[in-house]
């Protein structure tokens, strides 16, 4: 029998995180972000991290109890971060990053949204580097390569590799196949595709292997290494299970 991918515990899922690892959080503002891991990370401890993902905290109806990036930032347990959001989308907004990044305590990379997703998907194809117009022209060219197509500049971006991708999907079986739902589609299967380890949190039941119909399947289970089930709270931070989500995206 294979061995099965199942963790008892958010705890076991990320025992072996090591110090200096680069790790991806999948996720969109509210939907599909792997909450229980990140703060099963803030308390398993690792530290130097790099940390990929959108942004560094949720969207504007994420709870503000929610475990977000934020926390593992001033639990000071990051080194770097890459995202698409390096400052606030709002003038009254104070990011937990801005300050540490002022203080010179992190490290952050701003790279363009479309660009910073190409980058996680060439890792996982196998491809180390590609040509872009994004960003061209600005601060972030300065002293990169640019090479001309067709009468057109572009950049040069080098794949995005990572050790471990945290993601959260809808359905998976024993196996690992996944399901998201609606949005849950976003960074989640780009970076456990570009992912040494992927570590999923799953809103229901893990199902008997086969029990989701190869045509449903939205990732297949080979990219996949560890599972945990979202308990039902208290013991399940925010579990966000699709009657939330509906309500949320109804305000």
């Amino acid at each position: 029998m294979p061995k099965s991918k199942v963790c008892a515990s958010f705890a076991e899922a990320v025992r072996d995180i090591a110090d200096g690892s680069v790790i991806g959080f999948g996720g969109f503002a509210v939907v599909g972000v792997p909450i229980n891991l990140y703060q099963a990370l803030a308390e398993q401890g690792a530290k130097r991290l790099t940390c990929v993902s959108n942004t560094t905290r949720g969207g504007a109806t994420m709870p503000g109890h929610a475990p977000t990036m934020e926390g593992l930032i001033r639990n000071d347990q990051v080194s770097r971060v890459i995202c698409s959001f390096t400052a606030p989308t709002r003038a009254s907004q104070r990011l937990a990053l801005t300050e540490y990044v002022e203080k010179g305590l992190i490290e952050a990379e701003l790279v363009p949204q479309g660009t910073l997703a190409e980058r996680i998907r060439a890792a996982g194809a196998g491809i180390p580097a590609f040509y872009t117009p994004a960003a061209v022209g600005t601060e972030l060219a300065e002293g990169r390569e640019t090479r001309e197509f067709n009468g057109r500049q572009y950049l040069l971006e080098e794949a995005l590799p990572l050790d471990y991708a945290f993601i959260r999907a809808y359905q998976a079986d024993e196996a690992g196949n996944l399901r998201f739902r609606r949005a849950q589609r976003n960074f989640n299967p780009l970076m456990a595709m570009a992912a040494r380890v992927t570590v999923v949190e799953v809103e229901e039941d893990v199902l008997p292997r086969g029990a989701i119909d190869p045509d449903d399947v939205h990732l297949p289970g080979i990219y996949v290494h560890r599972i945990v089930k979202i308990p039902a709270a208290p013991e399940g931070w925010w579990p966000m299970r699709p009657a939330e989500v509906a309500a949320l995206e109804k305000k």
